[in-house]
């Protein structure tokens, strides 16, 4: 699960950088389960699965979602990453 809390001045330039990033998850056996964001836009919660902990790590570390890390970095969001798991 990953929390995100974004500055107003930054909703822009974070949904960007996740509009770019998340079209990838299948690539790496990866799937964006749930999208939920509070009203205003400043915080989402996402909740994503992976076949397993590799297929997380190459998708972390693929090029092309480094290409769009400005965009994060520019958006000023926290991330909160939590790793789950079903019980």
């Amino acid at each position: 699960m990953l929390i995100a809390r974004i500055p107003p001045e930054g909703i822009a330039d974070f949904r960007a950088y996740e509009d770019a990033v998340l079209p990838l998850l299948p690539e790496f056996n990866g799937r964006l389960d749930r999208r939920l964001r509070n009203p205003d836009g400043t915080v989402e919660m996402h909740i994503v699965s992976f076949a397993s902990e590799a297929d997380f790590q190459t998708y972390r570390n693929d090029p092309r979602r480094a290409a769009h890390a400005r965009l994060l970095e520019k958006s000023a969001a926290k991330l909160e990453l939590l790793p789950m798991q079903d019980v």
